[in-house]
């Protein structure tokens, strides 16, 4: 009779040794997640007097909605978990949004602050600092999205209008007929302030695709080579809370 082919153990070995691996490294993460939640909150309640009482309020608030509501239809025992977790996810994001306030206040007028902003935009944005500046650090920063090329300028108003004329001339020689849009970061006229850039570039016309993005990149690459090199000031107070405000949105 033929030999029976050997089961194979090394593999299922292998197999369970990396889903296991991997089962501890998602732990890791998670647990690592919690740490940073734990310790801005402990951060902002110091600095934040009404941080507790507003999410307690607002877990309450919403809490009793649900209650109220089933209360209307005796059906109060049943819509209590689903108000208790919307009164939860209420304190988280109150948590959220005024870390964040916290975060874009300290950063306000740091060197480098509209590049830390940038580098934390949600969606498929493609940031690159720095492309221009000057040695008192002004900085011209690009980023690619669906509205097209948008140049970000932070620093002296006056030593950004020469320097955002000669980047938007480089760049309009590589990218056609794609729109180029130009933001001051600042609190004067016509400048968008640090903590509403990213609603700011959010809230511009859609006018390429994501193809057409991966392109612009590829063309403005040869551009970067020849870029100023990044600001060398302080980083904004309170960007080691930026892995923060990640796992608050994770959680």
């Amino acid at each position: 009779m033929p030999a029976k082919p050997l089961p194979k153990l090394a593999s299922g070995t292998k197999d369970k040794e990396a889903a296991k691996a991997a089962k501890q490294d998602r732990r890791a993460a998670s647990k690592q997640r919690r740490a940073q939640v734990l310790e801005a909150f402990t951060i902002q309640r110091r600095e934040d007097r009404v941080l507790l009482p507003l999410m307690i309020g607002v877990f309450v608030v919403l809490t009793g909605v649900g209650f109220g509501v089933g209360l209307l239809f005796h059906q109060q025992w049943v819509t209590l978990p689903l108000g208790i977790t919307l009164g939860g996810l209420g304190a988280i994001l109150i948590f959220g949004r005024r870390v964040q306030r916290t975060v874009f206040a300290k950063a306000e007028g740091q060197p480098g602050a509209a590049a830390w902003a940038l580098e934390n935009l949600r969606g498929g944005w493609k940031v690159t600092p720095a492309v221009a500046g000057t040695t008192q650090l002004d900085a011209v920063h690009r980023v690619i999205g669906r509205p097209g090329v948008v140049l970000v300028a932070e620093g002296s108003p006056h030593r950004l209008k020469p320097l955002l004329a000669q980047e938007k001339k480089r760049v309009s020689r590589l990218v056609g007929d794609v729109p180029i849009y130009d933001v001051t970061v600042g609190n004067g006229e016509g400048q968008v302030p640090l903590a509403t850039l990213p609603r700011h570039l959010a809230k511009l016309p859609r006018n390429i695709d994501k193809a057409q993005i991966e392109g612009l990149e590829s063309k403005l690459t040869i551009l970067t080579a020849r870029s100023a090199a990044m600001p060398k000031g302080p980083l904004p107070p309170g960007t080691r809370m930026r892995n923060v405000q990640r796992a608050v949105r994770r959680r």
